[in-house]
């Protein structure tokens, strides 16, 4: 069975999105040096600023990137590798 590329790095876009908005919810949340360390990882993110609207954008653009080449990838290699019979 063949995987459409379009449609699985569409949706691993949209998995990415879910989980980072949710990540990014959660932060607010937390406190002391657990606050300190979320932030740190999200600051990973290229041109990520915690608590600015430009940031939270970078950061939701830069994980639908990388979803969307990881997806692409997954669902080639998945493609490629399937043995006809």
């Amino acid at each position: 069975m063949k995987l459409s590329m379009l449609k699985y790095a569409g949706l691993c876009i949209v998995g990415g999105e879910v989980v980072y908005v949710a990540c990014y919810v959660y932060g607010f949340f937390l406190s002391g040096k657990i606050a300190e360390l979320h932030q740190s990882l999200f600051s990973l993110l290229p041109g990520f600023a915690w608590g600015t609207i430009t940031g939270f954008l970078l950061g939701a653009i830069s994980i639908a990137l990388w979803a969307g080449i990881g997806g692409l990838y997954i669902s080639w290699m998945h493609n490629v590798s399937m043995v006809k019979r």
